[in-house]
């Protein structure tokens, strides 16, 4: 059973960073995009970052560009999301999600595997 869980969400006042983690239990060697994906109360679930299989393609929403880093090793079968200079609005339950086909990284139904998310809560 494929199984992709994240850790690292919290508390932090705003201005502040967390690292959340992602790790893919998995045959990572059908797994070929991962990404991460966020969703405040009341809201769309809406596309943050994702990181090809090689790790040199990355892509990123433009409301955290420059903010958040996605690095990691999907043969490795681990992703990271650093986030730094938290703002009020970046607060969401956040979901790791990976997929075999490489494409269409922005979209959530182009992912099959899904964590259960981890929430991460800024504060002023």
């Amino acid at each position: 059973q494929a199984q992709v869980v994240e850790s690292g969400g919290g508390l932090v006042q705003a201005g502040g960073s967390l690292r959340l983690s992602c790790v893919a239990s998995v045959r990572t060697n059908s797994i070929n995009k991962m990404g991460w994906f966020r969703q405040a109360p009341g809201k769309e679930r809406e596309f943050v970052a994702a990181i090809s299989r090689s790790g040199d393609s990355t892509s990123y929403a433009d409301s955290v560009k420059g903010r958040f880093t996605i690095s990691g090793d999907i043969a490795g079968n681990t992703v990271f999301l650093q986030m730094n200079s938290l703002k009020l609005e970046d607060t969401a339950t956040y979901y790791c999600a990976a997929d075999r086909f490489p494409s269409d990284v922005i979209r959530a139904d182009a992912y099959v595997y899904w964590g259960q998310g981890t929430q991460v809560t800024v504060s002023s």
